[in-house]
């Protein structure tokens, strides 16, 4: 049979299963802060389960710790990478009290 003839069987590709992201040994909890901050993203946002291939009652215990690490400041609700720092509208404020005085 001509490959043209069969336009709807797939081909036969090898599959390399992958490993799981938490194994059974791993506890979802808000201190193991190793294990959290695999599952969010560089802007400090909680990555969706279809990216993080984890079941449904892991991905809502990964939201939990997370919120959780936050409310307890171990994590960063946002996380900027810049540091505040002295901005033109400060020094623009100290400019003008120097010449009001």
């Amino acid at each position: 049979m001509d490959k043209s003839k069969r336009p709807f069987l797939k081909s036969k590709r090898s599959f390399r299963r992958r490993l799981p992201p938490i194994q059974s040994g791993d506890r979802i909890d808000y201190r193991n802060m190793s294990l959290i901050s695999r599952f969010i993203s560089e802007q400090g946002k909680i990555l969706s389960r279809r990216v993080n291939r984890l079941t449904l009652k892991q991905q809502r215990l990964i939201t939990i710790a997370i919120k959780q690490a936050r409310i307890l400041s171990l994590l960063p609700f946002l996380n900027n990478e810049k540091q505040f720092e002295k901005s033109e509208s400060t020094a623009r404020t100290a400019g003008l009290r120097t010449r009001i005085k």
